[in-house]
């Protein structure tokens, strides 16, 4: 019941907000995200203390009983940490937007919290036709965060962003309707889309059924990521939608993917993982390298950021996809889902730099600015805190995550992991010397005005996640823990065929 109740909460709080008028919009949607992951924390606790916890569950509602759906939701240890992030994240997005004055703010806050609503079902569902709607569900509000709060020529770039994930959506149902057609018929007379009897079904397919069912998966999947040659929609997005956008995309949104090919992917299809696993492999290193070589080149410090997101998700897609049914690879997949959590922490400390450096200077074009530190020098230590978790540094959160990720590539292919590794490379590389340009050097006219102190909020939020980055650095056990479990069980189901 707990878990429905993560579903329903934001979406009542929601429906509150948008008829909350003027300053009291936006801080009920802070306190309602402050309640949501208050009660995210105690299914934790619950699941710490007893995984098959019967309040975790809600699996016995049918929905449509005549087609075999059902309303089925299930907190494992996997859903729990992506549950955890979007938490987690949805109260620092909100509280970084308080520096801005958006039109409309009931719109926009319940908007953001509708998109919680169908960012948990994404990751808690256990149905295959429930898991869709809510996937679908989450591209509306943030096609309309980023259409009407959007930057210039929004409309045409938020257009491209639309039909890309919906085109990519269209493959993963008719892969999902391919499965459930040849899922046995019950006592109710019809298919299932149980999750369960998806997964009997993909296994019972021939190597040639299998393939079509992967590949429809993985498109929908690579571009919600992206994945190269998936990506183009991604940085003019990115870049165009107001901030809060691009954090609820690059932090949590993404992640919809790579948790897709985790839960939904490689279980169903093992023998065509066999058979086309290198090809999803190249394709994530393609990203890594590409994305990589174009962040050295931006000169827009949130364009840089963008390309950077691609980078590191290609790695992530890499380890998953380096999951053999035969040989195994757990490291792959537990460093996956902890890169995910990471990256969803550091990525919006990063773009919310982004906005304060533009807020401050009317900047964000790296050769314009220079020698904050000198003016601020808070800013430059909350700077360097997330930007050494970005790249990974050891004692920070992004290490352990890229450790395992790089160890499983490694198991499946050493060349691969020699460009995998590229990433942390030359991600030091770009993110050292935009921290250079930024912050190092003599104080310019640009950058004398951006002021010695941090207002409240901007402390707040630059606190929170240099928290995380040290925190879950130093100490993460308490994520590690909640997953071994799981992702051994998770493995053996990718390797029944």
């Amino acid at each position: 019941m707990i878990t429905a109740s993560l579903i329903g909460l934001p979406l009542i709080f929601a429906m509150i907000v948008l008829f909350t008028k003027g300053e009291g919009a936006r801080k009920l949607a802070l306190v309602a995200s402050v309640i949501e992951l208050g009660l995210s924390l105690f299914a934790f606790t619950l699941l710490k203390q007893d995984p098959a916890d019967a309040r975790l569950s809600l699996t016995d509602v049918a929905w449509i009983p005549s087609m075999g759906i059902d309303f089925a939701v299930t907190m494992d240890g996997i859903s729990m940490l992506l549950v955890l992030l979007t938490t987690f994240l949805i109260p620092v997005i909100i509280l970084s937007s308080f520096r801005n004055n958006y039109e409309n703010p009931s719109l926009f806050y319940a908007l953001i919290l509708f998109m919680q609503m169908a960012l948990v079902g994404v990751f808690v569902a256990r149905d295959g036709f429930l898991f869709y709607v809510f996937w679908e569900l989450a591209l509306i509000p943030i096609y309309f965060i980023c259409l009407l709060w959007g930057g210039e020529n929004r409309g045409a770039v938020t257009f491209k962003f639309f039909i890309y994930t919906l085109f990519g959506s269209l493959f993963m149902l008719a892969a999902l309707i391919y499965l459930y057609i040849n899922t046995p018929i019950g006592e109710n007379g019809s298919h299932s889309f149980a999750l369960s009897a998806l997964y009997e079904a993909g296994h019972a397919l021939t190597a040639t059924e299998q393939a079509w069912v992967f590949w429809g998966l993985f498109l929908a999947f690579a571009v919600k990521m992206p994945v190269f040659p998936f990506h183009t929609w991604q940085p003019d997005t990115y870049v165009t939608a107001p901030t809060t956008g691009t954090m609820l995309l690059s932090g949590i949104m993404l992640k919809m993917g790579t948790y897709g090919l985790l839960r939904w992917l490689l279980p169903m299809t093992p023998q065509a993982l066999e058979d086309w696993g290198m090809t999803a492999v190249v394709l994530s290193v393609i990203s890594i390298i590409y994305a990589s070589a174009m962040a050295l080149v931006q000169r827009d410090f949130k364009r840089l950021i963008a390309y950077s997101s691609i980078a590191h998700v290609g790695l992530i897609s890499a380890g998953i996809m380096a999951y053999s049914p035969e040989k195994g690879n757990v490291e792959g997949l537990t460093g996956s889902l902890i890169q995910m959590f990471s990256h969803g922490i550091n990525v919006i400390g990063l773009f919310f730099i982004a906005e304060m450096l533009l807020g401050r200077t009317g900047t964000r074009e790296i050769s314009k600015l220079g020698g904050i530190r000198n003016v601020n020098t808070l800013f430059t230590s909350f700077f360097l805190i997330i930007m050494m978790g970005s790249v990974a540094l050891p004692l920070t959160n992004g290490f352990i995550g890229e450790f395992l990720l790089i160890n499983g590539v490694y198991q499946f292919s050493t060349w691969a992991a020699v460009f995998a590794g590229l990433t942390i490379i030359v991600g030091a590389v770009y993110m050292l010397r935009s921290f250079q340009g930024i912050m190092l050097g003599e104080t310019n006219a640009t950058t004398a005005n951006f002021g010695s102190e941090l207002t409240m909020n901007e402390k707040a939020v630059l606190f929170i996640v240099a928290a995380a980055v040290i925190v879950f650095g130093v100490y993460p056990n308490p994520l590690l823990d909640i997953l071994h479990n799981d992702v051994a069980q998770l493995a053996q189901q990718i390797a029944v065929k």
